[in-house]
């Protein structure tokens, strides 16, 4: 017959809520970033069907946005004539 404390049970309890949160964390964390690389994949297929391939370094910099600004990128992506166009984009909305 085993015995289980009060304050065994309440260490149970606390390990296993610490661990649920440590989960929901990870996986909300995984979640942003798939979500962040679906945005740069699509925001770079639809400035490639525009303007075709662009410069390694426009990409590097597109990638590094926040997921805001790729937000912002893709909405703007819409008025752009020119790849010029997405390069004074990317100047004016650089994270330092």
């Amino acid at each position: 017959m085993e015995i289980v404390t009060s304050w065994m049970e309440q260490g149970l309890q606390q390990g296993l809520q610490q661990g649920l949160q440590q989960g929901l964390q990870q996986g909300l964390q995984q979640g942003l970033e798939q979500g962040k690389k679906r945005e740069i994949t699509l925001v770079l297929r639809q400035i490639k069907k525009c303007f075709g391939n662009i410069a390694l370094e426009t990409q590097t910099e597109i990638e590094q946005l926040p997921i805001e600004k790729l937000e912002d990128l893709g909405e703007a992506l819409l008025d752009f004539s020119q790849q010029a166009d997405l390069i004074n984009w990317l100047a004016q909305n650089k994270t330092i």
